[in-house]
């Protein structure tokens, strides 16, 4: 997948081409679905399917005053996107001056003139593009007739809830990660570089893997979870890249002193791992337990012993994930 950043860049090779367009947050399973949708167009048109996205969030630009935490942000949004199939990914930059452009002019410029689409695929709540918040899909419908363009919509999609951001950032919230695999069509990832800690892991038996605070991801809830652990500097075929691992996210409470959040991952039975300075990808499959405050560190080792065994169980059940590249943030 070719990404590029404006659209005085387009490679005449990615023009025309049928596009899509969004922030494509987490690219959950309803992003997946309107991508599919962008690839079976393309080639029925026999042109490249093109995403266009933008950086940063629009609503750190109309909202700076919201802590708006992205599931899979920058880099780690654009290899998910890499991974479906598309051809490129236009990634243009969302400021002030951008937001002026009517929905009209948003279109016209980028779509119609800039990448010459043959066909615009988008979702059925697509709504609130361009100045005022104006743009909806009946003005692409007759953008479309006067442009030349085709539009095609894809119906909302949800098994019991709709699939979106919103949702996946609510589960994560609560600690639901298998719910928030659902809408994904993964499990939830954080990708970062391994750090040194206070090392009261290891002293206690249990060393851990701890994840730099510049990780990229979504941290859910705090508590014990079973999850992999994947090595990503490692060739995919390695049988050491992708390992079980029981992650703690939260602030230690048992320990006084502490009270940043972290997340530190525990790889099941192995006490050789020298993982610092690797670029590590950590991906939740299920809750285990809330975060508790122990009164000794013998009840918290007690419970430690059994959150491992709960994890084997959990793991040994699950199916390994295939890891998708992923670069160091």
């Amino acid at each position: 997948m070719h990404r590029w950043n404006s659209l005085a860049e387009t490679p005449d090779s990615l023009r025309p081409c049928v596009a899509t367009f969004g922030n494509f947050d987490g690219v959950h399973r309803g992003h997946q679905t309107i991508i599919a949708a962008v690839i079976t167009a393309a080639r029925r048109h026999h042109v490249p399917a093109v995403a266009v996205t933008f950086e940063p969030h629009p609503v750190t630009v109309f909202h700076p005053e919201r802590q708006t935490e992205l599931i899979a942000p920058g880099r780690l949004r654009d290899e998910i996107l890499a991974s479906t199939g598309l051809d490129g990914l236009l990634v243009l930059r969302f400021d002030e001056e951008f937001s002026k452009q009517t929905a009209r002019e948003y279109i016209t410029r980028t779509f119609a003139d800039g990448l010459q689409v043959k066909a615009l695929v988008v979702g059925a709540d697509t709504r609130g593009f361009g100045r005022g918040y104006t743009g909806d899909v009946a003005l692409l419908h007759e953008l479309g007739d006067e442009m030349g363009f085709e539009v095609i919509v894809i119906d909302d999609v949800g098994e019991g809830e709709r699939w979106s951001s919103s949702a996946v950032r609510r589960h994560l919230a609560a600690g639901e990660v298998a719910q928030a695999a659902t809408i994904l069509g993964r499990p939830h990832r954080l990708v970062g570089e391994v750090v040194h800690g206070d090392h009261r892991g290891r002293e206690l038996g249990y060393p851990t893997a701890n994840m730099s605070p510049e990780s990229l991801g979504l941290i859910p809830a705090d508590g014990v979870y079973a999850g992999w652990l994947t090595r990503v500097e490692l060739n995919p075929s390695d049988s050491e890249r992708t390992l079980p691992a029981a992650v703690s996210v939260g602030t230690n409470p048992t320990f006084e002193g502490r009270r940043a959040r972290r997340v530190e991952s525990y790889v099941l039975d192995r006490t050789d791992l020298d993982l610092y300075g690797e670029t590590v990808m950590v991906e939740f499959v299920e809750r285990i337990r809330p975060t508790i405050r122990f009164d000794s560190v013998e009840a918290l080792l007690e419970a430690m012993s059994g959150d491992v065994e709960r994890c084997r169980e959990v793991l040994t059940a699950a199916i390994v994930p295939p890891a998708p590249p992923v670069t160091a943030p």
